[in-house]
């Protein structure tokens, strides 16, 4: 009976320390596991952006690089804000049709993403994305819309908040980025250990604009729930977009972008 009381005892401990350092480990390489910030920039050259400019926005004591096309007269611009993998360059396909439907548009990578140096944190991020709006704001007069895909809901519903845009688009959004990681990790304290937890849940009560959230039913990167949570709690919700069958990466295909153009003149007609 003793010989078992020590084994179990034994087994206990050796649980114990494995949490721990399972804990630890994920503690101190949060943000290499939650960031995937490699990837190739595309030269906006290689495009079919002929009326865009490259563009360098300060951002505190960093610089932030990215792509700026004003609109046609008449029409808004689009603060877009990626996700999490990597260049926003590599996105230029959905620059090229905002573009040709004479919308204006302003996307980078926030720093420690491919084409902007620096290190990555919740912190910059955020400080980035406002950064960028406010240099669109003085850069032009036209109305700003803004767009956040997967991590890009963070710093957009951020903004939205912050600042007085016209509409709120949110592709594959979170309720937050800490309930996302208790989601995949339930055994986890995350919510004790994580340091950038983009708390969208938070930030979204106090946006006045007009939000759309598109989801897909598929979504194995931030489930379905994150979004219509985040959807209900929106102070002037327009329209919920479920996308059958769509994982992450498939609203652009499943037609998003003529979602998004009926959205934003409901909103630019309010």
């Amino acid at each position: 009976m003793k010989l078992l009381l020590r084994f179990l005892l034994a087994l206990l401990v050796l649980i114990v320390a494995c949490y721990i350092g399972v804990v630890g480990y994920m503690y101190f390489n949060q943000r290499a596991l939650q960031y995937s910030a490699r990837g190739e920039v595309v030269a906006l050259g290689d495009t079919g952006l002929n009326n865009a400019d490259d563009i360098t926005i300060q951002s505190g004591d960093a610089a932030i690089n990215g792509w700026y096309q004003a609109p046609r007269p008449g029409m808004p611009v689009i603060l877009y804000l990626k996700g999490n993998s990597k260049s926003f360059s590599e996105e230029h396909e959905r620059f090229e049709r905002f573009a040709a439907d004479g919308y204006g548009f302003l996307a980078f990578d926030y720093r420690g993403f491919p084409a902007s140096p620096g290190e990555i944190s919740e912190t910059n991020i955020l400080d980035d994305a406002i950064a960028a709006y406010d240099w669109l704001d003085a850069k032009t007069e036209a109305p700003i819309l803004i767009w956040g895909r997967s991590l890009g809901s963070g710093p957009a519903t951020y903004v939205a908040s912050e600042r007085d845009a016209v509409a709120l688009l949110l592709e594959t959004p979170f309720l937050s980025a800490v309930n996302v990681a208790a989601e995949r990790y339930p055994i986890l304290p995350v919510a004790l250990v994580m340091q950038d937890q983009f708390r969208n849940d938070l930030w979204i009560e106090d946006v006045s604009e007009p939000v759309l959230v598109a989801h897909g039913t598929a979504d194995r990167t931030i489930d379905l729930s994150n979004g219509e949570r985040l959807y209900a709690q929106a102070p002037n919700p327009d329209e919920l977009w479920i996308v059958e069958g769509a994982d992450h990466s498939d609203l652009w295909d499943a037609g998003i972008w003529d979602r998004a153009k009926p959205f934003f003149d409901r909103a630019m007609n309010r």
